[in-house]
């Protein structure tokens, strides 16, 4: 094998050995063992067309042991040499500068700050309102060279499609040589370096080793995966980077678990999703049930809805969030009345409370748990607030009401769990509650508590997935204190075992009497 380093695409200068970087003998083709597999670290010094936003390729070369890649050499022999050609040098958007400001004009950051060095994404080069976009050279420091172990016989037309671009066919006789694989699946975009005037030096690690053909087929396979899902909007451009750092740096072992587990947290997320809405759609009494949480639920999922808008997420993320503000929406009217009002100019939309609701004591506490919830609630709110606006950073105004509100619900969205312990509390009961939804969400919670001990997180998530932890503990003493007795339909009209529900009028009737009124 011949390593040339050349800043022309085509190379014939085979004998400049300034150019040759790399030459190793004896590499044994198709065979794995200590000797397949040959590396190599080495220091370029970039000259000043390469720091000028010049090119750079590595020109690769393999020969039968005794012939010579060049074909003005005499001994050489086109049935035993061949190779191909690689650009060390990639062009990508260079990184934006951070478009976030301090709003008041007084922020630390923002005299200090410095543009984060990083590799922009593809889809920054379509931005609208940023002007031309400039384009920079980016040093790959890892170049590995695979020789695809490939013995198959091709019949004539018959290549398939995912091999055809890779090989190297003799037209003269219908042979092929060995693929050469230059293998970028691990190399992470932000491991790129950009090439400027004040480089000086660059590193340079070199592999080259055999690889199967269902492993070369696999890396193709996935890599063509993460481009499908890229141009649907399914998949960001750095989640595929995130993932593939997944496998790098994480344990096997933990690795294997995570993913049984996700798979649960999903099993677990669907059922609680479709008990959920069961739920609901049966209720028919809003008694000891909190139905300014449902409106506050949809409020915070409309606030996340709007924040994942402005910061140009996924359309599949914002689908699904959008799908969960309709599903909130749709829980205000199975809890209230919701009518038109068309008495003026502009038609509006007008909540009146439930019958079940308004008639007895579970507005009366309802409205006290949030009374002081509230002002809880809004010092926390307006403290956050001011901290923001004073320390960091924002594109606009609307930015940073959005930023401010979704961390809000972000950190505090445990207080909207309290109004229902505090009318359970007081109702001294528990059976008007979706015990079966919360028992798959208490599932999904510890799951998650596992997640925050293996995967890294801000803190604040951290300490957001044991609040939940904490308010489902005081849910489950409530329930040991206020047991439910499951023999009869309960007082409120739609809980009960369902194959008890037939011939328990009389019994039903009865209890009515000792419903409780404290």
């Amino acid at each position: 094998m011949w390593l040339y380093l050349s800043e022309h695409q085509r190379f014939n200068d085979f004998g400049n050995e300034s150019s040759l970087v790399w030459h190793e003998t004896n590499i044994p083709y198709a065979t794995w063992g200590p000797e397949s597999t040959r590396t190599l670290s080495l220091n370029y010094h970039p000259s000043d067309a390469l720091k000028n936003n010049g090119s750079l390729y590595a020109h690769v070369f393999f020969a039968r042991s005794g012939y010579p890649p060049d074909p003005n050499d005499p001994e050489y022999q086109p049935q035993a040499a061949f190779g191909r050609t690689h650009p060390v040098v990639e062009y990508l958007p260079k990184s934006r500068s951070d478009k976030r400001k301090s709003l008041i004009g007084n922020s630390k950051d923002a005299e200090g700050s410095e543009p984060v060095a990083m590799v922009a994404d593809d889809a920054e080069a379509d931005s609208k309102d940023d002007g031309p976009v400039e384009w920079i050279s980016y040093w790959k420091p890892n170049i590995t060279i695979n020789l695809v172990e490939d013995f198959t016989q091709y019949g004539h037309n018959a290549v398939p499609p995912n091999v055809s671009p890779y090989l190297n066919i003799d037209p003269s006789n219908g042979n092929y040589y060995p693929t050469i694989f230059f293998n970028e699946f691990w190399l992470l975009r932000d491991k790129l370096i950009a090439i400027n005037e004040t480089v000086t030096e660059l590193l340079l690690n070199l592999e080259v080793g055999p690889i199967s053909m269902m492993k070369w087929q696999l890396f193709l396979q996935i890599d063509q995966s993460f481009q499908i899902h890229r141009s649907y909007g399914s998949m960001l451009e750095g989640e595929a980077d995130e993932l593939k750092r997944v496998f790098l740096e994480g344990n096997p072992y933990l690795l294997v678990i995570t993913m049984v587990v996700s798979l649960l947290h999903s099993v677990f997320d669907f059922l609680a999703f479709k008990n959920d809405i069961q739920f609901w759609n049966k209720n028919k009494s809003m008694e000891g049930l909190s139905a300014k949480s449902v409106v506050v639920s949809f409020l915070c999922q409309l606030i996340v809805f709007l924040y994942l808008l402005d910061n140009e997420t996924s359309w599949m993320i914002l689908a699904s969030s959008g799908i969960g503000c309709c599903i909130e929406f749709w829980k205000i009217g199975k809890a209230m009345h919701i009518e038109v009002d068309r008495s003026g100019k502009i038609p509006m939309l007008r909540f009146r409370d439930r019958d079940s609701y308004a008639s007895n004591k579970t507005k009366e506490y309802d409205d006290i748990a949030m009374k002081y919830l509230s002002y809880v609630l809004f010092l926390l709110v307006a403290c956050f607030s001011i901290y923001s606006l004073m320390y960091e950073r924002h594109k606009s105004w609307y930015s940073w009401i959005l930023s401010s509100l979704t961390s809000c619900v972000y950190m505090f969205g445990f207080i909207m769990m309290c109004p229902q312990l505090f009318i359970n509390y007081k109702l001294k009961s528990v059976a008007h509650l979706p015990w079966r939804q919360m028992t798959y969400k208490f599932l999904n919670t510890i799951i998650d508590d596992l997640f925050a001990f293996v995967i890294k997180m801000p803190t604040l998530h951290r300490l957001s997935v044991f609040r939940d932890d904490l308010i489902f503990l005081i849910y489950l003493y409530q329930r040991w204190v206020y047991p439910v007795d499951k023999k009869r339909i309960n007082e409120f009209g739609f809980g009960g075992e369902d194959d008890q529900a037939s011939g328990s009028t009389d019994i039903t009737t009865a209890d009515e009497d000792d419903k409780k009124t404290n």
